[in-house]
């Protein structure tokens, strides 16, 4: 019997070994499916330059977030532009609309300024701009060359401007209102079969509910000049402006409406024309008629300005020359067809052609009509006026079948500004100009020497060293402590006052004074005494020259009588005690003085009592000759006495009387020698 082996079953060889290598392959593969189906969407780009753009390493972004990356850059079939593929993220990608702008950001400088700085060290990305739509399957974009000007949902209002040219129309300019910018603008583009270009200014919210059809805009670029009779005026915009050209817009009228899509507004070269053009504008409710003129219209041009009482209210049309029959004779007047503008006239908005017509035709019969006038101060361009002339000529405001209505004109006496200028320069040639300039250069070379000599050129530096000796002088110490010590001084000054004016020192010293004033007074009285004494002493020389005893003992007699008179005099005798108690009184004053410490400030008051003593030594000054002479009248007297003997009683007594004369003289000398050398010693003693 043959046995058969029993067959192993297949779950017998399978090991839970297997499941490891079986779970890791399961994981693998559903990262890998995760992976491919997270990867994202690609989609293409072109461009017409990708410069900067490496793949896998270019980044998308939207809004500064990456949402994607760049895999491929690879030139188009026909090799026109350049395909960037690039993976978005799936969430992102599902919501890119057909509309969504792509551009390439690199470092750029703009009117809106320096952006793209960032990628200097990271390099350049692609950004991404676009409404979110959802259900969007979109795959291919077209990028932009540039970053777009307006970015997709912003809020604002954009308009279209007509621009005889885009010479200062820069991208990105800014648009101003009122000093603040409140948008900007976009390239210029030519208008299609006609002459102008047109470019769109985006104005952001909520500025844009400013714009009504009472908007004006007008160019703010560089600088702009203007000069009239209110003299010249220089008008200066932003830098931002004046660099890359700008526009600015305002509301010149109050009567505006809310803007409807697609509103057009004129780009105006200043701000005055953008402003009048609200008045002069030509609008299908203005106004058109005909003047003539009997004179040259030369200046006068289609687009001049029509005023009435110096506001634009209207314009010249057209200018041209008409031939008329006037009482048989043919003349050639000059005809110019205005247009005028009923609000501008004053009429009420709404207005139409017939309210002003009959308004005109009224003030016609009052006195209006029209006449030339220049438009600026200077220059040959003429502007046509409407003036108010009540005593005028009667006139109407003439209808033609088929033709515009006529409104009468008046002469205008224009200036002639080329007869002006002739003379002017006549006077000009006249002019002593070659005398001018010499003076000038006369001036002008003395001028220079007077600059370039070395006393000028050392003005400089002496002014400095003043000023250097001036700054030492003032920051030295002596200076500095002027200021404490004048305070110290007036403060010396008032305590001595105080105490002077406490201890009654004013009328002490007063009444001192007047005892001075009249020992100064007796002493000049006894000095009036002296001369007719010193007549007698010359009578008693004469008779002693005579040698006769007798006489002469009479005399010496007399003599003596008279110098005893003299010295027991009243007036003598008053004489010593008037001095003594003014002395003793000014030297009770001075004591005094001295005791409260005034005595060295009170020199200056003082000086009226110096007077006093100089006038007593002047009084004094002939006692010094006066005792010469009594020393000499006594030495005769003694020698002549001695002659009759020594033991004479005539002798002896004449001899007393002498010594006694002698003795008196000799006091008035000492007296007056002492006076003269020290007049003060009347007031104030030894």
């Amino acid at each position: 019997m043959q046995t058969t082996p029993p067959k192993p079953s297949f779950w017998r060889n399978l090991s839970p070994v297997w499941l490891v290598p079986i779970l890791a392959v399961a994981i693998s593969l559903g990262i890998a499916w995760r992976s491919y189906n997270d990867r994202g969407t690609l989609i293409e780009i072109i461009f017409q330059n990708a410069g900067g753009v490496v793949a896998k390493e270019t980044a998308v972004r939207l809004r500064d977030v990456p949402i994607g990356m760049v895999e491929e850059v690879r030139f188009s079939a026909d090799l026109s532009h350049v395909v960037v593929a690039a993976r978005i993220a799936k969430e992102v990608a599902a919501n890119i609309p057909e509309n969504a702008q792509f551009w390439i950001v690199r470092p750029e400088v703009s009117a809106r300024g320096i952006s793209g700085l960032s990628t200097v060290l990271s390099g350049v990305y692609v950004e991404t701009a676009f409404t979110p739509t959802a259900g969007a399957d979109v795959r291919s974009f077209t990028g932009l060359e540039a970053a777009p000007l307006l970015s997709p949902g912003r809020e604002g209002r954009r308009v279209t401007l007509r621009a005889a040219d885009g010479n200062r129309l820069t991208p990105g300019a800014p648009v101003l209102y009122r000093g603040i910018q409140v948008g900007h603008i976009e390239a210029p583009r030519l208008i299609d079969g006609a002459e102008g270009v047109w470019v769109d200014a985006f104005i952001e919210a909520p500025y844009d509910a400013r714009l009504t059809t009472a908007a004006r805009f007008w160019d703010t670029s560089g600088f702009s000049v203007s000069f009239g009779t209110s003299g010249l005026r220089l008008g200066v915009g932003n830098l931002a402006s004046i660099l890359t050209g700008g526009i600015a817009f305002d509301s010149v009228s109050s009567f505006g409406e809310p803007l409807e899509e697609g509103a057009v507004f004129e780009l105006y070269t200043d701000e005055s024309t953008a402003r009048s053009s609200v008045l002069t504008g030509v609008d299908a409710n203005a106004l058109r008629l005909t003047v003539e003129f009997d004179q040259s219209v030369q200046g006068l041009t289609s687009g001049s300005d029509v005023r009435y009482r110096g506001l634009v209210v209207g314009q010249v049309s057209g200018v041209s020359a008409r031939v008329v029959a006037d009482q048989g004779q043919v003349k050639v007047r000059m005809q110019a067809a205005i247009a005028l503008n009923p609000e501008a006239m004053g009429l009420e908005p709404g207005s139409g052609p017939e309210e002003l017509k009959d308004f005109l035709a009224e003030q016609v019969r009052n006195g209006l009509r029209a006449r030339l006038a220049p438009a600026r101060l200077i220059g040959s361009a003429l502007v046509i006026e409407l003036v108010d002339l009540p005593e005028t000529e009667a006139a109407e405001l003439r209808e033609i079948p088929d033709g515009l209505p006529i409104l009468p004109s008046v002469y205008a006496n224009l200036p002639d500004f080329s007869a002006t200028a002739q003379g002017l320069l006549e006077r000009v040639n006249r002019l002593p100009i070659e005398g001018v300039m010499e003076q000038a250069i006369s001036l002008m070379s003395a001028a220079e020497q007077l600059v370039s000599s070395d006393s000028t050129r050392a003005v400089p530096e002496t002014a400095r060293a003043l000023l250097d000796e001036g700054r030492k002088l003032l920051s030295s110490e002596k200076i500095q402590q002027l200021p404490g010590e004048a305070v110290s001084v007036l403060s010396d000054i008032r305590a001595i006052l105080t105490s002077f004016t406490e201890q009654d020192g004013t009328e002490r010293l007063i009444a001192a004074l007047q005892s001075v004033e009249e020992a100064a007074t007796g002493l000049t009285e006894v000095a009036a005494e002296v001369p007719p004494v010193l007549t007698d002493l010359r009578g008693v020389l004469d008779k002693v020259r005579q040698l006769k005893a007798e006489e002469l003992v009479e005399a010496a007699t007399s003599l003596v009588e008279g110098a005893d008179q003299f010295l027991r005099s009243d007036d003598t005798q008053a004489l010593a005690p008037a001095l003594s108690g003014a002395l003793q009184e000014v030297q009770s004053v001075l004591a005094e003085l001295r005791a409260g410490g005034t005595v060295e400030n009170v020199n200056g008051t003082l000086s009226s009592a110096r007077d006093a003593a100089d006038a007593v030594a002047l009084a004094a000054k002939d006692l010094p000759a006066l005792a010469g002479r009594l020393d000499r009248l006594v030495a005769q007297a003694e020698a002549l006495v001695g002659a009759y003997g020594a033991r004479s009683p005539v002798n002896d007594e004449l001899l007393s009387a002498l010594r006694e004369a002698r003795a008196t003289a000799r006091a008035f000398s000492q007296l007056a020698r002492a006076i003269e050398r020290n007049p003060n010693s009347l007031l104030f003693g030894r």
